[in-house]
């Protein structure tokens, strides 16, 4: 009887260090500042890295950031190298085909990015180049809006390169989600003579829902946990502190 007793208890022990090993691997893109980019240490930082180590906290779990490349992420994901993709990826109905999603964690809009003064309307850009981030909401909407009224859409695979494009006069434009336009351009001595040009654009069939967590096809309890742990951090105050840590203003969105 003590044996089984002991055996028991030892299978038990077991099992909750099993438990408490669990680890989930968020794949992440490192090229988009201030969401994520590479420190000093060469390791990821920034708002979806810390975003992605508050969750864990909150659901008890081992966090592992990934990199990957944008236009990789989904196929990363379905391959089975990393459990989440947690890099700004926003909810659409066409992505939604593809992956599952979480709630959103944020929400903001996107902005054109060109010469101070430049008046934007759909034929702003007839006969001259557009830069966006290759296989992003941006991108899309650049190639059916201002595309098909005569401009060229220019895809970059990191979002850095299109503003050093759009700096030397290789690009006419860059359309961005507007917090990255704003701290890694606007924001920088690379930007001055640049600014905002033209509206907010919001539109659902194209920009989503806001940002979400991606997972695999059918993987529920993931996207549950997620949920949850996106619902807790939020209510704890720890949403907050990283927001704050980055930007001045609700990220989360309306």
């Amino acid at each position: 009887m003590k044996k089984v007793l002991a055996l028991t208890a030892l299978t038990a022990s077991l099992f909750g260090m099993a438990a408490q090993a669990e680890t989930i691997r968020f794949g992440i893109d490192g090229n988009y500042p201030p969401f994520a980019k590479q420190g000093p240490d060469g390791k990821l930082q920034g708002f979806d890295v810390d975003i992605a180590y508050a969750l864990c906290g909150a659901m008890k779990v081992t966090c592992q950031i990934v990199p990957q490349d944008w236009d990789g992420l989904i196929p990363a994901l379905n391959a089975n190298k990393f459990d989440a993709i947690l890099s700004s990826m926003s909810i659409t109905d066409e992505r939604k085909k593809a992956v599952d999603f979480s709630n959103k964690y944020y929400h903001t809009p996107s902005r054109m990015i060109a010469k101070e003064g430049l008046k934007v309307d759909q034929n702003a850009f007839k006969g001259k180049k557009i830069g966006a981030l290759r296989a992003s909401t941006q991108e899309r909407f650049a190639k059916d809006y201002w595309g098909k009224a005569g401009a060229s859409v220019v895809s970059y695979g990191k979002t850095p390169e299109a503003f050093l494009d759009l700096r030397s006069g290789r690009i006419d434009g860059v359309f961005v989600d507007a917090t990255v336009g704003e701290l890694d351009f606007l924001k920088t001595p690379q930007g001055k003579g640049f600014a905002f040009v033209g509206p907010d654009y919001n539109e659902a069939k194209y920009f989503g829902y806001g940002a979400g967590i991606a997972v695999k096809k059918g993987n529920a309890a993931l996207v549950s946990r997620l949920n949850q742990a996106i619902d807790q951090i939020r209510k704890d105050g720890t949403y907050k502190k990283v927001q704050d840590k980055y930007f001045t203003f609700d990220v989360y969105g309306k």
